[in-house]
């Protein structure tokens, strides 16, 4: 039987292997981009919760399927890690925007980071539009608004 990785499993080992190569010890937002896996992990958890509302869990799949896309706006294949700060990006606005109407403690009942979630959330949005690119940035808000 083959042991094959998931793309959470896949995208957490890319990840951490990339931060500690040359590139990775050195770009600018690659605390950022450490994030990503976990995010994804919630994404897919809050998701399948019966808690969050049907208008939210569209969005969390619409940020799962943006995720796992090969076509993006900052597509991987050709960009590697960092091809992946719009879809992080994108899941931190997604779930920003559904943490007024979920109580937090579901949020962090899946959170597999160390550090706060709420906090990672505020963090990532607060430099997407940096991080990804202004008009990008507004691109990908309108898309998940």
């Amino acid at each position: 039987m083959l042991d094959k990785e998931d793309f959470y499993q896949s995208f957490r080992t890319r990840m951490h292997a990339w931060i500690k190569s040359d590139d990775g010890k050195v770009h600018k937002f690659a605390d950022i981009l450490l994030f990503g896996p976990d995010l994804f992990h919630l994404l897919c958890k809050l998701s399948l919760d019966e808690r969050v509302p049907a208008g939210h869990k569209a969005k969390l799949v619409g940020a799962i399927a943006y995720f796992v896309s090969p076509v993006d706006l900052m597509p991987e294949i050709i960009l590697g890690p960092v091809g992946y700060a719009d879809d992080i990006a994108v899941a931190a606005f997604v779930l920003n925007n559904m943490i007024n109407d979920v109580d937090p403690e579901i949020v962090r009942s899946y959170w597999a980071g160390d550090e706060d979630v709420l906090k990672v959330i505020k963090q990532i949005v607060e430099v997407a539009d940096k991080m990804v690119g202004s008009g990008l940035w507004s691109k990908l808000k309108g898309k998940f608004s």
